[in-house]
């Protein structure tokens, strides 16, 4: 049975890539960081969807990014994909102190906000909103400024939405989809009331142990397929969607909601 490459193999043909291949030799940092952002959501796609098969090609692209950074590195004389092995190697055991040491067991946070000035230091600057409401409350809570348990944030995104109302001006007629958008003070009041609202609900899910990234992902992929459940049984009853009135939209949605749980 053949040996499988080792890592080593990946590093050279990489080296090899960088000498003879003309668009290889020709990127740099800068020049990959598109490629780096679209192999991550690649890798992200292939786990939603489950299938093994994908995930296995998408990070070795993946990895790819890895190595071709740590070779463009190499070759500028900064670092090379062992000073990048030995880093991660001394940051897992900093991790784990009570695996590769003599410490106790702490939350990560804890250990790194010893070494920032601010809790935002690090923080990647386009980062996704979601992701740094989260990040940016976990890192609150390694310096101490948490709820104990759910019952915080329970609380506070009810109050929030309390602010939520008293901000909402009443229904009208003019109210429709595509209406010109609107930029008052009343706007902005309810425009910072919903973004206080959204950040507590954030809170709520990191203290109940979910992700929200995630938990928005699956709800964005269960609307999606129950609304094409409603175009499909719309057709089928000879209604155009984009003309049938709220109530017949909501009936067909209840029925594609019940046939999900027989």
């Amino acid at each position: 049975m053949q040996a499988k490459p080792t890592l080593e193999d990946t590093l050279l043909l990489m080296r090899d890539l960088r000498r003879r291949c003309e668009w290889d030799a020709a990127q740099t940092h800068e020049s990959l960081r598109p490629y780096l952002i679209e192999e991550a959501y690649e890798v992200d796609d292939a786990i939603r969807a489950g299938n093994d098969a994908l995930l296995r090609e998408e990070l070795g692209d993946l990895l790819l990014q890895v190595l071709f950074h740590s070779v463009v590195a190499e070759e500028r004389g900064a670092f090379d994909f062992g000073d990048v092995a030995d880093t991660f190697i001394a940051k897992m055991k900093a991790r784990h102190p009570h695996l590769y040491g003599d410490g106790v067991k702490r939350p990560w946070e804890q250990m790194k906000a010893k070494k920032r000035d601010s809790i935002v230091d690090g923080l990647p600057a386009d980062l996704p909103s979601l992701h740094r409401a989260f990040r940016l409350q976990d890192r609150a809570a390694g310096v101490g400024f948490d709820w104990p348990d759910v019952a915080g944030p329970l609380q506070k995104v009810e109050e929030e939405l309390d602010e939520v109302r008293d901000e909402l001006p009443p229904p009208s007629p003019e109210d429709v989809v595509g209406s010109a958008p609107v930029s008052d003070r009343q706007h902005e009041r309810l425009e910072g009331e919903l973004g206080d609202l959204l950040f507590a609900v954030v809170n709520l899910c990191r203290k109940a142990g979910v992700h929200p990234a995630i938990a928005l992902d699956k709800a964005n992929v269960k609307f999606a397929l129950r609304f094409r459940g409603v175009e499909r049984m719309a057709a089928a009853r000879g209604l155009v969607v984009g003309e049938a009135t709220l109530q017949e939209l909501d009936t067909l949605w209840d029925e594609v909601k019940k046939g999900e749980h027989p």
